[in-house]
């Protein structure tokens, strides 16, 4: 079997080519390239493997560039710096996702993987990976400036309880129970926060997961969540958000 590195860390390769070595020694390592441009020029010139090591970021732009500039459908094991949470969310999608430096017990792995692949799904998982990777890399906002009277306050993240919908107008409720009006409303508000530490339950309420203390059942199926701030008719998770919202405290 031919594979082919594409990374621009020398070590990395050698070493992920050695790990491949000490799996399957027939495996053969036809070609290592160290930028998109190269691995482009390399598979236009008919260059090709029966399976693609390539790491995301590399010198010049993300890897991603070579699969839109043309089509290939060779398997791919993706490889980078990333933490385990990321590498669980890729894992979904492609034919593997292995944290540099790679073990070796991953690597047998990704391989057992790659021999069940199915090629036709190929294009599928690249634009799913694309669209994990845009996910984990978003940058949501770390705080809110809010003009009060002639003031402006700087308000973090992570000092928020909650944001609620009254009166017309969406409140801003930070852990030290001060409340500031905020110039969005709670559709806008919900692509600026991490989704990891922010949940809707409700039509009303943006809820923070460091201000949920308790969690239980209530009538219509839908439950209940105790936070210090919240008044009882607004800590209701809707019937519709709560298997996302088991989800969510799960992560």
């Amino acid at each position: 079997m031919k594979a082919i590195i594409i990374e621009d860390e020398k070590l990395s390769a050698e070493h992920l080519c050695n790990q491949l070595k000490k799996i399957d020694p027939g495996i053969r390592v036809s070609g290592i390239f160290e930028s998109i441009k190269s691995s482009i020029q390399a598979f236009r010139s008919g260059t090709t493997a029966d399976l693609l090591f390539v790491d995301i970021h590399l010198a010049d732009g993300l890897s991603f560039e070579i699969f839109k500039e043309m089509e290939i459908d060779t398997p791919i094991i993706f490889t980078t710096a990333y933490d385990e949470y990321a590498i669980r969310a890729f894992k979904l999608n492609s034919v593997d996702y292995l944290l540099k430096p790679v073990g070796i017990g991953e690597l047998r792995s990704a391989l057992e993987k790659f021999r069940k692949f199915n090629r036709n799904e190929q294009q599928v998982m690249i634009d799913q990976i694309v669209q994990v990777y845009n996910m984990l890399n978003r940058q949501y906002k770390s705080r809110f400036m809010i003009r009060t009277g002639d003031l402006i306050v700087s308000v973090k993240t992570e000092e928020i309880a909650h944001f609620i919908f009254e009166d017309g107008i969406v409140l801003l409720a930070t852990h030290s129970n001060h409340l500031y009006p905020v110039d969005f409303t709670l559709d806008q508000l919900e692509p600026l926060l991490d989704p990891a530490e922010f949940f809707r339950i409700n039509r009303k309420v943006i809820v923070s997961i460091s201000s949920i203390r308790k969690t239980g059942s209530y009538f219509n199926s839908r439950l209940k969540i105790t936070t210090p701030l919240l008044q009882a008719d607004n800590s209701v998770v809707s019937r519709e958000r709560v298997n996302d919202f088991k989800e969510w405290l799960g992560r």
